[in-house]
């Protein structure tokens, strides 16, 4: 598992994850808004990526992840280059480490997906948020992201139509991928990512159930500049169907 923290983060750190550099990070930090001075909890913060992108921002940071090994490179990357930000190694469904009240915001950048216990994510983001306060976070579409997709391709090879298949399986498994838009693809090493495939109201019913209050949901689609970059990548998706899901509800 080390070895695969540390070769995912590798990855990531190289910008080879086409999809978060041009489509998912910059219409989520859109979607976040201007978090500057504000005391943020970054909710499955793996290597900090995106909580030192936060940081930079404006905002005064905290990032939280299950992973000793990706909190430490979290922290050597503070270390380095200091930016304010604290790091513990905790669960985003057990905050036992703040208390009530605590954060202005919560973020969590596709995180929340791959922990088995959602309902109790949001009881504990809901805990330690000030009235007033904000969750947004990003997921894999749970309509479309399934076990079962597919595309249906015509005789010369280009997406014409999406399919779905295993919505309402929610048995837990492990996908094994990496990012095939890196230098020499062939040759990079895979990693395991725990899926918990939900329904959309298995993420939307406990987030009310939780006395958070639903303010807006998002659906990017694939922008032209990233079609017009990597277009066998992205145009299938600006075409079709979006990827991601975000979700802002904030605490009366």
């Amino acid at each position: 598992m080390g070895s695969q923290c540390r070769c995912r983060a590798d990855q990531v750190r190289k910008r080879w994850d086409i999809f978060r550099e041009h489509w998912n990070n910059p219409a989520f930090l859109e979607f976040a808004g201007d978090l500057r001075g504000q005391t943020v909890l970054d909710a499955g913060c793996g290597e900090g990526h995106n909580t030192r992108i936060f940081a930079r921002r404006g905002a005064r940071m905290t990032g939280i992840d299950l992973s000793g090994k990706m909190i430490a490179l979290a922290v050597a990357d503070e270390k380095r280059e200091p930016l304010g930000i604290r790091y513990e190694r905790a669960s985003y469904t057990d905050l036992a480490n703040f208390s009530a009240d605590s954060f202005d915001a919560v973020i969590s950048t596709m995180a929340l997906m791959d922990g088995p216990d959602f309902p109790g994510a949001m009881r504990e983001i809901a805990r330690v948020l000030r009235p007033g306060g904000t969750l947004a976070f990003s997921i894999l579409h749970p309509c479309f992201a399934t076990k079962g997709f597919g595309w249906l391709r015509d005789d010369s090879g280009r997406a014409i139509k999406f399919t779905v298949a295993d919505y309402f399986n929610d048995e837990a498994w492990i996908e094994r991928w990496k990012f095939g838009h890196a230098p020499n693809a062939s040759q990079v090493e895979e990693f395991g990512v725990p899926r918990f495939d939900r329904t959309l109201a298995d993420y939307i019913n406990p987030t009310v159930s939780a006395g958070l209050r639903l303010d807006e949901i998002r659906e990017p689609r694939a922008p032209e500049s990233a079609c017009k970059l990597h277009p066998e990548a992205f145009r299938k998706f600006r075409d079709h169907v979006p990827l991601f899901f975000y979700v802002r509800a904030s605490k009366p």
